[in-house]
C-alpha cells in the first residue's frame, strides 16, 4: 500500500483519479483484491527491475574487479621492474660512489704528491747554485732564485712580474737573444766575460710544451773555473814552450858541439902549419883545413835550418786551418829530418830505412801546417832514439844471425771520414808506464839522475794533435818489436 501511495503521488492528478476510480466499487467502497493485485505486479516488477540492476551491478562490478585484478597484476609487474630497476640504480650507485670516493683518494694523493713535488722543484730551484731565471714571452720574470737574487742584488717580489731589462738594467743578454730562442725553438749558448773578471756561461731555451712560448735563462758564474783554466792554459803553454826550447836546443846542441870541435881542430892545424917548414905537409894540412872549413859551414847551415825552422814555427801561425795534402808534409818533414836530426854518430837518419805506405788520392786535410811538422819531427826523434838504443844494445849482444836494420814505416789512410797516420819503428819499445806518461810533459825513460832527454817528449805532439786538432793520439809498444804511434785527424774543418 505504502508503494501504491508512493506511485500514486508520482503520477498526474487525472492519472490518479483514475486509478483510485478502478481500485473503487460503485457504491464508493475500496476493492481490494484490485489494490493487492495492482500492488503485488508493481512489486514483482520493482523487485524484478532491482534483480535486473543487481545482476547487471554485479556484471559490471565483475568486470571492475577483473579490471582490477589486471590493474593490480599490472601494477605489481610494474612494482617488480621499477624495483628491479631502483636496486640496480642502487647498486649502480654503490658502485659509482665507491668509484667516487676511490677517485676522490686519488685525487687527495695525487694532489699531495704534486705539492710536494711542486715544493721539492721550487726547493731545487730556489736552492740550486746556478742563477735561474724564467721569462714569458713579453720578456716579463716568472722566476727568480735564490741565486740570482744574491748575484743580483734584486728581491724576487721586485723582479717578479717585470722585465727582465726593467727589472735588472745591467743584464748582458739581449731581447733579440730571447726573441731568437723562442722563434727557432731552439737552445742559444752565450759566454760572457765582464772586464776579465766575471765570467758567465748562459743558456737560453724555450719552454716548448708552454702555451705561452716563455724561456729560461741558466746562468753559470765560471769566473774561478776559467781563471784556474787558464792559469792551467797559461802552465800547459809555458811547459810546451820550455818543452820546445829544450827540444830545439838539443837539435842546435848537437851541430854546434861539431862545429866547436872543427873549430878546435882547425886551430891545432893552424898552429901545426904555422910550425912546420914542410910544403908537402903544409898543403895536406891546408887541405885538412879546407875540409874542416867545409865540415864547420854544412852544421852552421844546420844550425841556421833548425834556427829558422824556429823562427817559422813563431811566425807562420795561420789564423785558420789550411787544406793540405799530408804526403807533402810528410815528405818535407823527412827533408827537415835529413837536415837537422844528428841522435849519435852511430845512426844518423840518413841511414835508417823509411818505408812509406801512402794511399793513393787521399783528400786534402785541414791543419796546421808548421805545428803538423813539429808532431812528425818530434815522432822521427823519438824513432831515432829508440833506434839507437836498439842498435846500441844489438852491436853489445850480437848473437843473431839475422842483422838489425833500423826501419821507420809511415802509413797514410783514409777511414771513415778520417785521415789515420801512423808512424812506427823497430827500435827499443816502451814499458808500459812510459806508455802511460808518454804525453805527460818533460816526460822521459831514463833514470831521474840523468839528463832529461828532449827527444823522448811528446806532450807538445800530443797537445797540437788533440787541441788543435781535435785528432786523438795514441801510442802501441813491445819492449822488443818497437812503437807505433797512431794519429786521427778528422777531414772535415
Amino acid at each position: 500500500m505504502r508503494y501504491l501511495v508512493i506511485f500514486s503521488l508520482l503520477l498526474p492528478s487525472f492519472a490518479q483519479a483514475a486509478i483510485v476510480s478502478y481500485f473503487k466499487y460503485e457504491d464508493g467502497r475500496t476493492n481490494w483484491q484490485y489494490v493487492a493485485n495492482f500492488s503485488s505486479s508493481i512489486l514483482i516488477i520493482l523487485l524484478s527491475l532491482v534483480i535486473l540492476g543487481l545482476f547487471i551491478a554485479r556484471r559490471r562490478l565483475f568486470k571492475a574487479h577483473r579490471e582490477l585484478h589486471a590493474i593490480r597484476d599490472d601494477l605489481e609487474v610494474r612494482v617488480k621492474e621499477r624495483t628491479a630497476t631502483l636496486n640496480e640504480s642502487n647498486t649502480k650507485l654503490l658502485a659509482s660512489n665507491e668509484a667516487l670516493e676511490q677517485e676522490i683518494a686519488q685525487h687527495i694523493l695525487t694532489t699531495k704528491r704534486l705539492m710536494t713535488s711542486e715544493a721539492y722543484i721550487t726547493d731545487i730551484l730556489t736552492s740550486m747554485p746556478l742563477m735561474l731565471v724564467c721569462l714569458d714571452k713579453d720578456g716579463r720574470i716568472t722566476h727568480w732564485n735564490r741565486r740570482t737574487e744574491e748575484v743580483s742584488g734584486i728581491s724576487a717580489e721586485r723582479a717578479l712580474g717585470k722585465s727582465l731589462w726593467e727589472a735588472y738594467p745591467t743584464a748582458t743578454v739581449s731581447p733579440d737573444q730571447i726573441q731568437q730562442a723562442i722563434k727557432n725553438q731552439d737552445t742559444v749558448h752565450i759566454k760572457q766575460s765582464l772586464r776579465s773578471m766575471s765570467h758567465f756561461d748562459i743558456t737560453i731555451y724555450p719552454l716548448r710544451e708552454n702555451s705561452d712560448g716563455g724561456v729560461v735563462l741558466l746562468i753559470d758564474d765560471i769566473s774561478k773555473e776559467t781563471m784556474a783554466e787558464n792559469m792551467l792554459i797559461h802552465n800547459d803553454k809555458m811547459s810546451f814552450m820550455g818543452e820546445m826550447a829544450s827540444t830545439m836546443a838539443h837539435d842546435i846542441n848537437t851541430p854546434l858541439q861539431g862545429i866547436l870541435l872543427d873549430l878546435r881542430s882547425f886551430q891545432r892545424a893552424l898552429r901545426a902549419n904555422a910550425d912546420s917548414d914542410d910544403a908537402q905537409q903544409n898543403a895536406k894540412r891546408a887541405e885538412r883545413l879546407d875540409e874542416i872549413a867545409n865540415q864547420m859551414s854544412l852544421k852552421g847551415d844546420q844550425v841556421n835550418t833548425i834556427i829558422n825552422n824556429l823562427l817559422a814555427f813563431a811566425r807562420s801561425r795561420q789564423e785558420k786551418k789550411q787544406m793540405v795534402n799530408m804526403v807533402d808534409v810528410m815528405e818535407n818533414t823527412l827533408r827537415l829530418a835529413g837536415d837537422i836530426l844528428s841522435v849519435s854518430e852511430r845512426l844518423p837518419f840518413h841511414r835508417i830505412k823509411i818505408e812509406r805506405h801512402f794511399d793513393e788520392n787521399l783528400p786534402l786535410t785541414p791543419c796546421y801546417i808548421t805545428e803538423m811538422q813539429q808532431v812528425f819531427l818530434s815522432l822521427l826523434r823519438n824513432a831515432c832514439h829508440s833506434l839507437d838504443e836498439k842498435l846500441a844494445s844489438e852491436v853489445v849482444t850480437t848473437n843473431s844471425d839475422k842483422p838489425f836494420i833500423p826501419t821507420i814505416k809511415l802509413l797514410l789512410a783514409e777511414c771513415y771520414g778520417n785521415l789515420w797516420i801512423k808512424v812506427q819503428h823497430n827500435g827499443k819499445g816502451l814499458s808500459n808506464e812510459e806508455q802511460m806518461y808518454l804525453f805527460e810533459p818533460f816526460f822521459s825513460n831514463q833514470e831521474p839522475e840523468k839528463s832529461v832527454d828532449a827527444g823522448q817528449r811528446l806532450s807538445f805532439s800530443y797537445y797540437i794533435i788533440t787541441e788543435q786538432h781535435q785528432g786523438h793520439m795514441a801510442v802501441t809498444s813491445d819492449e822488443e818489436s818497437g812503437s807505433t804511434f797512431h794519429m786521427q785527424l778528422p777531414l772535415q774543418a
